[in-house]
């Protein structure tokens, strides 16, 4: 479990495909990894990926031919810089909210638009997805979680301030840029509970 809020930027330094999946390493930035030990989860760009290797300023990751099917990390070349977030202990502040790091879905920036010295981007979605999307709700992008500002049929904005900008892999960022997007837990949970199948 990850709360979205992204404590380095790394860096994909290779990849070796192995059978249908992968094997990635990441160089993890300024990412301590002091305390990381094999089999931890750290998630990048949002996808919870467990800690087969750690060398130096490097970890591993084996990824399966699922995630690699139905996330961006399939597409991410090396150099490549990623959101990273080690998993939440239960004694830390949870400053975002609740990430599992399990994608719904694949997005894409739309748009991005001055606000000040802010940014308002817009990202479409799956519609099958929208439905989890509440304006003032959160959602998370790339594991950074934000702030729903709108919310649309098969999109939804929302505005970056600086610190999000610089803290995060959005700065390298353009529209048409897939991300990957996980919905609220709670409204997925909410739907379960209620009785309604999803569409």
């Amino acid at each position: 479990m990850f709360t979205g809020i992204i404590q380095a930027v790394g860096r994909i330094a290779s990849r070796e495909s192995r059978g249908t999946g992968a094997r990635l390493v990441i160089d993890a930035g300024a990412l301590d990894l002091a305390d990381v030990t094999m089999g931890d989860s750290i998630a990048v760009a949002g996808v919870c990926l467990t800690v087969v290797a750690i060398e130096g300023a490097c970890w591993a990751a084996d990824v399966s031919a699922e995630t690699l099917a139905r996330t961006t990390i399939g597409n991410l070349a090396v150099g490549t810089g990623v959101n990273l977030e080690k998993a939440l202990r239960l004694a830390d502040r949870l400053g975002g909210h609740l990430v599992s790091g399990h994608v719904d879905g694949v997005g894409r920036v739309l748009g991005v638009d001055g606000d000040g010295a802010s940014q308002r981007w817009r990202f479409g979605l799956p519609r099958a997805l929208a439905r989890y999307v509440a304006v003032k709700g959160s959602i998370s992008v790339d594991g950074t979680s934000l702030t729903v500002n709108e919310a649309g049929d098969d999109d939804f904005g929302v505005t970056l301030i600086p610190h999000t900008l610089a803290a995060t892999t959005f700065g390298e960022r353009s529209v048409g840029d897939a991300v990957n997007i996980e919905v609220d837990l709670i409204a997925r949970y909410a739907e379960r509970l209620a009785g309604h199948a999803p569409a």
